[in-house]
């Protein structure tokens, strides 16, 4: 289920998950900044070709909406993960984030991606990360990923650094659906492990291809991580980012028209 923020623009997103109060999250949708077309109107990317004054003022229009400065991070489709505190500067390359300091906001940018949130159900620590096919599966896309992706990478990096990941909880925000995300069989044979679970994420079309299902793999990495309490996008239609041209931006369906996509925001941070 996807629930308004209360006095949020329309069609932001405030995950409905049974975490601590301490915990807060949202996510931004194509509406409520100020940019012209094709990024209209809040468009967070500074990276897409948008007028830079435009990306400022929606990213301090979000900032002044949930009251702390989001961190937003040089995404690259890879696995790197960083720990943010206050003083971290914007724009350091990784594609997860995660503190436990609190107001400090954890912030992933998509167009088709998957934003995967994670929090201690306790209110301790929150996290974030950019899970696009290649940062999923991981590097060596010519072998099949043995748990080597952005999730794998985020959790080693929580682990390192001796947080208590134990009781997590898990929300999944809109991307592209496995009804318009197709892929080339060396997408398929990057998450192929033999499982008939996986299999069964990847449909073949008639032209050789497949039919992905990028938040089911998603679900899988995670329960892998021994994550169950998964929440947010469950692959039906109301969560696809292609067909959802009212409320979401679309790298794959608007760059094919219009030359390019405006980025949404997951956002994710503990309470002062």
């Amino acid at each position: 289920m996807i629930l308004p923020m209360q006095n949020l623009p329309a069609h932001w997103i405030q995950p409905d998950w049974p975490i601590d109060a301490r915990v807060h999250a949202l996510m931004t949708s194509r509406q409520g900044g100020v940019s012209a077309a094709p990024w209209d109107s809040m468009n967070l990317g500074d990276h897409v070709g948008d007028r830079s004054a435009d990306v400022q003022t929606n990213r301090e229009r979000l900032a002044a909406q949930i009251g702390q400065r989001p961190v937003f991070l040089q995404q690259v489709h890879g696995v790197a993960s960083l720990q943010l505190g206050a003083a971290t500067p914007q724009g350091l390359v990784a594609d997860a984030c995660w503190s436990r300091d609190p107001g400090v906001v954890c912030t992933i940018m998509v167009a088709d991606c998957l934003p995967v949130l994670l929090g201690d159900a306790a209110g301790r620590w929150v996290a974030a990360a950019h899970a696009g096919w290649r940062g999923l599966a991981g590097p060596g896309v010519a072998t099949p990923s043995k748990g080597l992706g952005v999730l794998e990478s985020l959790w080693a990096d929580l682990q390192r650094a001796g947080v208590d990941v134990s009781d997590v909880m898990a929300w999944l925000g809109p991307c592209i659906g496995p009804q318009a995300f197709e892929v080339g069989p060396e997408v398929r044979a990057a998450f192929d492990d033999g499982s008939p679970e996986v299999r069964a994420m990847f449909t073949p079309t008639a032209q050789g291809k497949y039919m992905a299902n990028l938040a089911g793999l998603a679900r899988g990495r995670l329960q892998g991580l021994g994550i169950s309490r998964i929440n947010g996008n469950d692959s039906t239609p109301p969560w696809c980012t292609v067909t959802g041209s009212e409320f979401f931006f679309s790298h794959r369906r608007d760059s094919r028209s219009l030359g390019q996509s405006g980025r949404m925001a997951a956002c994710i941070w503990l309470d002062l």
